[in-house]
């Protein structure tokens, strides 16, 4: 007999089951100081033995190997914490606050968690941006800096900042600034000996050999410990989730925020704004240099430095559920997402809604959301011609190379096959930019409906025009930021403002981008997910002005494709 069961049946009745069985106790995370002694052994074995390998070989002294490894950690170390204070003062107008003008709840959860933890009140800095986004950094647990923007205050709940913050000191209280600076130091070496390597290549042959044996080697250590210390860092997300979640009223405290940091998603009362810290007349969004990234609330290396939040939600304190579930298919079901959490220092937002979930279960209290809707499709096949599309240009070199390789070993080979091969690139380049850049007309559309859309990628674009204002810069407190977070009424979004040279992007952020927060603006782009949403602009125009400021990444990228196209067909013709 046919099933009569609703689509996503299965799936909400095995999660319930599981929050039911969550109260016997809550699924144990491993234990964080020997699960750290052990990766950190791990990664330093690996160097250890490519060291040793190198000394053996006559590649590296065992002196200046010795040396240049103690060097580099205490380097990191001692003025990591320093270069990012100069950094945040000079390039981010930071303004740092005595604790007494904290928010009241803010001095009562933080003081709890220093008196728990016999550790030191850390320093609090403030950027006056309305892009939310918190991180911390520092030496060890007694001189820990949290650095909050403006728009943290002003888009999350006094619970939901509770949260945040409790999150941060999880990082200072599990140690993880020395933790991290440590293990980053080990595939950092790596890429050192790997470079060094490559620079000695051109010595004499037996030398050059070895140099070349010793940089595959590195390069091989590098990248395999770089993804050992990402999925460290992920696994220590957990665990400063799980701390929050402790000292939170709720974990759905630090869900609610995450959900409005991360999608771009809040309740109707998330918004309430509370009385920040005073801060600087100007400031833009949070940085802080890639080394600290681990200790974000939010990855904002592979979101391009986003933080986004929205005021949507049916109820009175409440998020739309079905809106939220939306935001959350992308996560779960496009291949593209799980590409990019392994590159990225924190988990999936879906991961660490679904164990703040269970922790919510496991305190009978009812988890803030439970996915419960059935994949339609498998999204494979568009993920494969992404990948195939992405690498078009670059195959097409490969396999041309290796043709033509091929044809002179075996006899010969005309210089028109050579012409063909650049036609060929150019092809694929075009091919690759009309696939990236596709549609010539921008519907208008909502910040809440295009968080919706699954089948959208870095090269599977949703064109789309949105209107809206401008409330801070995209790195906010980066005084050069060229990108800008845009609030449309039912989200906030990431608007990456993109030039053929860097150094036009770099004159437009020092002198144009300030001028634009707060001005309600049309933007027309490209509509992209790596793995948060953001716009990649083609135009954006103030709507009390005339003039309309375009992007054309997208003109130069078709041009040098023509260019190489016809240079290609030129060479065939005249050979």
């Amino acid at each position: 007999m046919r099933s009569t069961r609703t689509p996503g049946f299965e799936r909400e009745h095995s999660t319930r089951k599981r929050h039911r069985e969550l109260a016997t106790g809550l699924r144990p995370l491993p234990n964080l100081y020997i699960r750290s002694i052990g990766l950190l052994a791990l990664l330093y074995g690996i160097l250890t033995l490519f060291l040793i390998a190198a000394v053996e070989f006559g590649f590296l002294s065992a002196f200046s190997a010795l040396i240049g490894g103690i060097l580099a950690v205490v380097a990191q170390f001692i003025f990591g914490p320093w270069i990012l204070d100069l950094s945040l003062r000079f390039l981010y107008r930071i303004k740092w606050v005595d604790s007494a003008t904290l928010p009241e709840h803010l001095q009562v959860i933080t003081n709890r968690i220093c008196q728990e933890r016999s550790i030191r009140f850390p320093s609090f800095g403030i950027i006056d941006d309305g892009a939310p986004q918190a991180f911390t950094y520092g030496h060890y647990p007694g001189n820990a800096r949290i650095v909050l923007s403006r728009g943290i205050f002003e888009l999350l709940n006094a619970d939901e900042v509770d949260a945040v913050v409790a999150h941060e000191m999880g990082h200072v209280c599990h140690w993880d600034m020395v933790v991290m600076t440590i293990a980053q130091l080990v595939p950092l070496l790596a890429y050192y000996i790997y470079r060094s390597a490559v620079d000695g290549s051109d010595r004499s042959e037996k030398r050059g050999s070895v140099s070349v044996i010793i940089g595959a080697g590195a390069y091989v250590v590098y990248a395999v410990s770089q993804l050992i210390v990402l999925w460290f860092s992920r696994t220590r997300e957990y665990y400063a989730d799980r701390f929050a979640g402790e000292y939170a009223k709720t974990p759905n405290d630090l869900s609610s925020a995450l959900v409005k940091i991360g999608y771009g998603l809040a309740s109707s009362n998330g918004a309430t704004s509370q009385a920040a810290p005073p801060a600087p007349p100007r400031a833009s969004h949070l940085g802080g240099s890639a080394g600290f990234a681990a200790l974000n609330i939010f990855d904002k290396a592979s979101a391009l430095h986003l933080v986004v939040a929205t005021q949507a939600g049916a109820h009175a304190g409440q998020f739309d559920p079905e809106v939220l579930k939306g935001a959350l298919q992308w996560d779960l079901w496009n291949p593209w997402a799980s590409f990019f959490e392994i590159q990225s220092t924190h988990p999936l937002i879906a991961k660490r809604l679904e164990r703040l979930g269970d922790q919510a279960a496991k305190s009978q209290v009812e988890p803030l959301v439970v996915f419960d809707r059935e994949q339609p499709e498998s999204y494979w096949d568009e993920f494969i011609v992404d990948v195939i599309i992405t690498l078009l240009p670059a195959l097409t070199l490969i396999l041309g190379l290796g043709t033509l390789l091929l044809a002179a070993i075996i006899g010969g080979i005309s210089h028109r096959w050579y012409a063909l091969l650049l036609t060929l690139i150019g092809i694929s380049s075009l091919l690759k930019t009309t696939l990236a850049y596709r549609g010539k007309q921008y519907p208008e559309r909502k910040v809440m409906e295009v968080l919706q859309e699954v089948k959208v990628s870095p090269i599977r674009p949703v064109p789309t025009k949105l209107t809206g204002t401008i409330i801070g810069k995209g790195v906010p407190g980066l005084i050069w930021s060229e990108d800008f977070v845009l609030h449309d009424g039912t989200g906030i979004i990431f608007l990456d403002y993109r030039q053929p040279f860097r150094f036009w992007e770099l004159l437009f952020g020092l002198l144009s981008a300030k001028n634009l927060q707060g001005q309600e603006v049309e933007v027309s782009g490209w509509y992209r997910r790596a793995p948060v949403p953001y716009l990649e602009l083609a135009s954006l125009k103030v709507t009390s002005e005339t003039r309309t400021r375009r992007c054309y990444v997208k003109l130069a990228k078709l041009a040098t494709g023509v260019a190489l196209t016809a240079l290609g067909v030129g060479f065939i013709w005249v050979l």
